[in-house]
């Protein structure tokens, strides 16, 4: 299975770059691209959000785009891409993180990419944004993943989900049963990324990952998913080639018919495959198809 996650990574690479990824579309006069904040609401807080809406008489299909912990990494570089494709691009902080009103956790994070999703889906927003909501897909990266594929799997109507070397929270519940872990685990992965969040505290992260439940289970997360168009992209020096197999597995055993699957050679940040995949994206949404 490996093998094949690397060669499907290496002709994701070689093929031809899609227009969108290296070339600006003509400027359309009449309604151009535009850029527009936007004020979610969840769990009676208020998320920042911002919405890349794609030039051209709309309505246009939508990406919801969730970034990872804390979201140091936003992948607005994937925005762009996928606007220039024609796509509405929405980008927003969970509660808690960013200057967004509430207190972060996990769970919430969850619930807030399930309103995020909510508020696209509204006639208000769909109309004054130009969102067709037959046509709205998410995508995330690293514990936007999570959420991506826990938003999809709530909402049966979304098209699918495109994940980017995703974190299974629950699956690291196990490890941090030995206090040595969590030491490491705080100084490594924690630490330094708690000042952009409000309302919690490492110790609250890491006991809420040791008793996560379904809801954070991206392993049986993307079973619920059956046939619906799924990526997953992952890194091998990010989250590595055994949590690839393993999610991928995990997948393929629920149906998986519109399931692709790779490990790139890169970092969790896919710091030296930025255009490969924002290629592979901009594929994928052209391939998508609107909900009945």
């Amino acid at each position: 299975m490996i093998l094949h996650l690397l060669l499907v990574a290496l002709l994701a690479q070689a093929a031809p770059l899609p227009a969108a990824v290296i070339a600006d579309p003509p400027r359309d006069a009449a309604h151009p691209a535009s850029v527009a904040p936007l004020v979610i609401p969840s769990g009676g807080a208020a998320m920042n959000g911002l919405i890349y809406t794609a030039s051209g008489a709309g309505p246009h299909p939508t990406l919801l785009l969730l970034h990872g912990f804390p979201g140091n990494e936003q992948n607005l570089d994937l925005a762009q891409a996928a606007r220039r494709a024609g796509w509405n691009v929405v980008t927003m902080h969970y509660r808690g993180s960013w200057g967004s009103g509430g207190a972060f956790s996990f769970a919430h994070a969850a619930e807030d990419a399930n309103a995020a999703v909510a508020y696209l889906l509204k006639p208000e927003t769909a109309a004054r944004f130009g969102i067709d909501p037959k046509r709205i897909a998410v995508a995330g990266h690293s514990m936007g993943g999570m959420m991506a594929a826990r938003a999809v799997a709530d909402h049966p109507q979304l098209l699918g989900a495109f994940l980017i070397d995703p974190w299974d929270i629950a699956s690291t519940g196990p490890f941090l049963a030995d206090p040595a872990n969590v030491a490491t685990f705080r100084r490594e992965e924690l630490d330094a990324d708690m000042p952009p969040l409000s309302g919690t505290s490492a110790e609250a992260l890491i006991d809420e990952i040791r008793h996560a439940g379904v809801s954070l289970d991206l392993a049986a997360t993307v079973k619920t998913l059956g046939t619906r168009p799924l990526v997953l992209v992952y890194a091998e020096f990010g989250n590595g080639p055994d949590e690839a197999k393993r999610i991928e597995a995990a997948a393929r055993a629920a149906g998986g018919g519109k399931l692709t699957a790779m490990i790139w050679p890169s970092d969790h940040s896919f710091s030296d495959r930025r255009i490969a995949l924002a290629g592979v994206l901009v594929d994928w949404l052209g391939s998508l198809t609107p909900a009945k």
